[in-house]
């Protein structure tokens, strides 16, 4: 049968089996970012409702109010390049300066903005942020091969050394334990540590020329994770230190970035392997994918999704510089 998505005003449409997609299409917005050429990234949905992102490119953090679709800027020091972004429950907005080695925060009611130096000359590249929920802030730093913990209430910052060499730790997530897990973008594993003793625990990925760069933790313990190199879903479970895998399908091999689950056990990935942007969703429960939706700016890498659980969405900001919203089924 064929479904009718509606995107911006144009169809999409698909031929699939009736049994294997939600009745209710998702719809997709973009907003044209008005500092253009910027980059926008890693949008993160503040307690507010208004949405936090960085431009990377431009040295700066962002605010959208989707009530009023109204940008305000926050210029930030020159040479920060941010990257990662994540508000904590008290609305402070959290950044990681990829270029100068520093986390940065920045309190919207003040204006006021404390950066955290990262004091040592072999660090110096922060990426990507995860909040535990517990006053600790983690982050990666790809290029200096570190695992980072910021103690948010008083800056004390410690590091962690990654033994497998160049293995670029690239995104981070934490399980219902408080453990952070971490994609080892340059080589074939993941990294587990432990968040009392900060030991760290390699974890090999079936395939040698297996690159994960992005993943999720599933309520139950479970470990997707996207092979950007091998255009494929993996699972990881640590109950049983068992793989499966299943390659995204497609006219072309598959460069899964953005991820993020949803409340619905999906789990959600930008494809930028084809000629245009793709958004996919993949059911966690019955294996198997689901949508397949073309981005209304097709040109856009799609490097970070977010889900609002409260507004049942999903937030991305692209590489031809707009922010988008990804609102699901009821």
């Amino acid at each position: 049968m064929k479904i009718l998505y509606p995107l911006l005003g144009l169809w999409l449409v698909l031929v699939v089996e009736a049994q294997q997609v939600p009745a209710s299409p998702p719809l997709i917005q973009e907003w044209q970012v008005p500092w253009a050429r910027t980059r926008p990234r890693d949008p993160f949905v503040a307690p507010d409702g208004r949405v936090w992102f960085s431009g990377q490119l431009g040295n700066y953090l962002a605010v959208f109010d989707p009530a009023s679709e109204a940008f305000e800027r926050v210029d930030l020091e020159s040479g920060t390049y941010p990257n990662g972004v994540a508000v904590d429950d008290a609305g402070m907005v959290w950044y990681a300066g990829n270029r100068n080695a520093r986390l940065g925060r920045l309190d919207p009611q003040s204006g006021e903005i404390t950066t955290f130096p990262i004091r040592n000359p072999a660090v110096r590249d922060p990426h990507t942020l995860a909040l535990d929920g517990r006053g600790q802030l983690w982050f990666t730093v790809p290029e200096s091969n570190r695992i980072g913990r910021l103690d948010m209430s008083n800056g004390e910052l410690e590091l962690i050394w990654v033994p497998t060499s160049n293995a670029r730790p690239y995104d981070i997530k934490l399980d219902g334990r408080g453990q952070p897990w971490v994609t080892l973008f340059g080589t074939n594993k993941l990294a587990r540590v432990d968040p009392v003793t900060l030991d760290l625990a390699e974890v090999t990925l079936p395939r040698p020329r297996a690159r994960a760069r992005r993943l999720e933790v599933a309520d139950n313990g479970d470990v997707w994770y996207l092979d950007f190199s091998g255009g494929i879903v993996g699972r990881y479970r640590p109950s049983s230190e068992s793989f499966d895998e299943w390659p995204i399908p497609g006219e072309r091999r598959a460069r899964p970035y953005g991820a993020a689950l949803d409340g619905e056990g999906r789990l959600w990935l930008a494809d930028q392997g084809g000629r245009t942007m793709r958004l996919l969703s993949f059911d966690t429960q019955g294996e198997r994918f689901l949508h397949d939706l073309a981005l209304p700016s097709p040109s856009g890498t799609v490097r970070h999704l977010h889900y609002h659980a409260p507004s049942n969405s999903l937030w991305f900001a692209t590489d031809a510089n707009t922010l988008g919203q990804i609102r699901l089924a009821p």
